[in-house]
């Protein structure tokens, strides 16, 4: 069996360097990590995770819960998560929540059972009960996406100012009836939108109109009906934000059933990018959040805790990108 020493040997390199690379505990350069991995490679050197876990009393597995079979948006989130967590060690175990507090527990309890050393969570609209049952099981959760109240390190986005822009934009386009498909009630995320809707409203100097905001309750299927009940106004909306990608899949398939074009007919910006909206017709102009980041930064917020449970908790927000393209009917264009 090749030892550590020998893919040290071979990359020039200390063992503790090694450890380092294969474990996350501290940073090394880019350059010397690629030998380090080079080495490994070359060596047929496996990681023994099991003896590794004997000593620090862990399982080097840890558990993510969120609705990412539900919902594509999260796929990017798993990806990145995934990846960093590989590089420190780690094994991820996923749990699916549907968004839904009572599942979102049992997925919690599930992840619970099998030992995992630490949580990433996406909270649904009350986690508090999952919450607690991490504590007890002392167990460290990392909250992604969605911030909410409580002292636990977070990593999202912001919402509210993005969304307002969302508006601005459409009104800046002469749009006096701007509609907005809001995801499911009550998770963080959907409220800070609609919070940035109506400011948007305001600071354009339009009138915030009830009957404008729907609920899509994050769905495709929840959009395609919202955009019926918006079609069947009297007064009908000009320009349309959708609260997130998969509502905008809906939306634009029930434009399209109801022989409504966009941006001829109505314009439609959306809240979260995705790899086809450069794809559709017409373009997607979107808010495009850093997600790949955003699971990068809650894998280290996770490994900083297991170092150190006792040190003080960080709330991150990352700015995301306004994306132009064709679908809010600018004649500007492109990007």
């Amino acid at each position: 069996m090749v030892r550590m020493a020998e893919v040290a040997g071979v990359a020039g390199v200390s063992a503790s360097t090694v450890s380092h690379v294969l474990n996350g505990t501290r940073r090394v350069l880019p350059e010397t990590e690629a030998a380090v991995r080079a080495a490994i490679e070359s060596t047929g050197y496996i990681h023994d995770t099991i003896a590794r876990s004997m000593v620090t009393g862990g399982t080097m597995t840890v558990g993510v819960a969120m609705s990412a079979m539900s919902n594509p948006y999260f796929a990017d989130f798993l990806h990145a998560i995934e990846q960093s967590l590989s590089n420190a060690g780690y094994s991820l175990l996923l749990a699916e929540t549907h968004d839904n507090s009572h599942e979102e527990q049992q997925a919690v309890a599930s992840l619970l059972s099998r030992r995992v050393d630490a949580v990433i969570l996406a909270p649904s609209e009350d986690p508090s009960r999952s919450l607690t049952s991490a504590a007890r099981a002392k167990v460290p959760v990392v909250l992604i996406d969605r911030v909410i109240e409580a002292p636990l390190d977070q990593v999202g986005c912001y919402n509210a100012a993005p969304t307002a822009q969302l508006v601005d934009h459409l009104a800046g386009q002469g749009h006096q009836r701007i509609a907005m498909i809001a995801g499911r009630r009550h998770l963080a995320t959907t409220e800070e939108r609609i919070a940035g809707y109506k400011r948007g409203l305001r600071s354009s100097g339009l009138r915030f109109d009830p009957e404008l905001l729907v609920a899509g309750d994050g769905s495709d299927v929840g959009a395609e009906r919202a955009v019926r009940a918006l079609l069947d106004l009297e007064h009908r909306p000009s320009g349309l934000i959708v609260g997130n990608n998969l509502m905008t899949v809906g939306a634009m398939a029930g434009l399209r059933a109801a022989g409504v074009e966009v941006p001829r007919d109505m314009a439609l910006v959306a809240f979260d990018d995705f790899a086809w909206a450069d794809l559709f017709h017409p373009r997607l102009t979107t808010i495009a959040q850093p997600t790949q980041q955003m699971g990068e930064r809650a894998v280290a917020m996770l490994l900083a805790r297991l170092a150190d449970p006792e040190g003080p908790t960080r709330k991150v927000r990352l700015k995301p990108t306004f994306v132009h393209r064709d679908s809010c009917g600018c004649t500007a264009g492109g990007r």
